[in-house]
């Protein structure tokens, strides 16, 4: 294995730790150590609600069930994270790849913690530095275009998460362009069978603060993928500029043409945009 530092990949709203496999795979064929983690309330650690496995299904029930997800803030797993990072580095700093909103507890873990946050790489990720939540993305301009919230099947604020139906026929499609667009339609499908229905709210709407002296001095890279529904290109561009002005170096950009999703379409390929890092550090 290479000796560079440990990778720990960080994955998004409504996924988990699986949905990392290629990609530890190309890795791991390029000698790199990498560990993919499920975040507080994803993958082993999430809950459903029981509405969403009832049949017959109970459309009203599961519009209005509440989550058993409440109580977990993008502070509250960013603390789970450092932990995690601690242990995989054995005290030592570690590269975070953080996916889409995986990207706001990476970014709230590197301001806490950033002695255990060697470096950290965004793709197509959210990065809230700017004093507002990452929710507030959605009013931008240059959100114009993404597909993810049609998928919304209950007002966020009655069942207290970001819930989807993944189980609904008549909405794969409409996942699959969503997340999968360019994925090969036997992978796309096998991971809509993995996909939970609630993510935390308190992730996407606590306002976070970082600073120049500690998220500031963590070098940064950020894959863009230039397809992609969930984060359009635009948006993406907008945050990396919100990242170098409280960065002391500029963002290392990479740009994919790609989905959402490169770690199930392109895994080769976003695999040696994270070594390249790892021999940028």
């Amino acid at each position: 294995m290479r000796k560079s530092m440990p990778v720990v990949l960080v994955h998004g709203f409504w996924h988990g730790s699986w949905c990392w496999s290629p990609v530890v795979e190309q890795l791991a064929a390029r000698g790199v150590l990498a560990v993919a983690v499920d975040l507080e309330g994803h993958g082993l650690r999430g809950a459903a609600p029981r509405s969403h496995a009832a049949r017959p299904f109970d459309a009203a029930a599961f519009a209005t069930e509440p989550s058993a997800l409440p109580h977990l803030t993008a502070s509250s797993a960013a603390a789970d994270l450092a932990e995690r990072i601690r242990v995989i580095g054995a005290g030592r700093p570690c590269l975070v790849v953080a996916h889409s909103m995986g990207g706001v507890v990476a970014t709230a873990a590197a301001e806490l913690a950033p002695e255990l946050v060697g470096g950290l790489v965004y793709v197509s990720a959210f990065a809230p530095v700017a004093g507002v939540p990452a929710a507030q993305y959605n009013t931008y301009p240059e959100n114009a275009g993404e597909k993810v919230n049609r998928l919304i099947a209950a007002d966020p604020a009655v069942v207290g998460a970001v819930r989807i139906d993944t189980r609904d026929p008549a909405r794969r499609e409409e996942i699959k362009e969503t997340f999968y667009q360019d994925v090969d339609p036997p992978t796309a499908d096998a991971a809509i069978a993995l996909l939970q229905p609630d993510a935390p709210l308190g992730f996407p709407s606590e306002e976070l603060t970082v600073t120049e002296e500690r998220y500031g001095g963590i070098p940064h890279a950020y894959v863009l993928c230039r397809r992609d529904n969930v984060v359009p290109a635009a948006l993406q561009r907008r945050i990396i500029e919100d990242i170098d002005a409280v960065s002391a170096s500029p963002t290392t950009v990479t740009e994919l043409d790609s989905s959402h999703s490169p770690f199930l379409s392109q895994p080769a390929a976003l695999a040696e945009a994270i070594a390249a890092s790892l021999d940028a550090s």
